[in-house]
């Protein structure tokens, strides 16, 4: 059976370059095997978004 772990970040919407910001550290994140799962708006941490990741882990534990 297939087990995974999961990961939550938040990116506050606060400078001009948050985007490019969030765009790299997903990039970053995708590079060691996580997968974006679900993107939502998120009204704390300054109105940003809260994003979900999972990777699958191997049979003996985490990657």
């Amino acid at each position: 059976m297939k087990t995974f772990e999961y990961v939550i970040l938040s990116f506050p919407m606060t400078r001009k370059t948050s985007l490019a910001d969030m765009k790299a550290d997903l990039n970053m994140k995708g590079a060691e095997g996580w997968e974006v799962v679900s993107i939502s708006s998120s009204e704390f941490a300054n109105v940003g978004h809260t994003v979900f990741l999972k990777r699958e882990t191997t049979a003996g534990g985490a990657v």
